[in-house]
């Protein structure tokens, strides 16, 4: 894993999902682990919260920062939130979620950060 100046954030939002696997905690617990796996990160530590009466919150913190889901059953909604300070991060991440959600649309968007302050060159 290639490590830099920079941090990278992948938000994936996943429309038209199937809501049975938006409400099952073992099925995004799966996702997450699986796409852990795809970005080569090991998960350090996780958590989950299954909301009542549909609805999950999960975080799993990785090797290289954290991996997070919320769903929204109802509305086939998914949003995921890759952030790493590795810039292995491959854009097919965005794909790969959403044949895990069977997403009817994928939207993703990558935003670099710079995490090492230098005065004047970081505006």
């Amino acid at each position: 894993m290639k490590i830099s100046d920079k941090a990278y954030q992948v938000m994936i939002d996943c429309y038209g999902c199937d809501s049975g696997i938006l409400d099952s905690q073992d099925m995004i617990r799966e996702i997450i682990h699986r796409g852990c796996e795809e970005i080569k990160t090991e998960i350090v530590e996780e958590c989950y919260h299954k909301f009542e009466p549909i609805g999950i919150s999960a975080m799993a913190v990785i090797t290289s920062s954290h991996f997070s889901v919320h769903t929204w059953p109802e509305n086939g909604y998914a949003a995921i939130d890759i952030f790493s300070c590795s810039e292995d991060i491959s854009d097919m991440i965005g794909e790969y979620m959403g044949k895990m959600f069977m997403a009817k649309e994928v939207r993703m968007k990558r935003f670099e950060r710079m995490i090492k302050w230098e005065e004047g060159k970081n505006v």
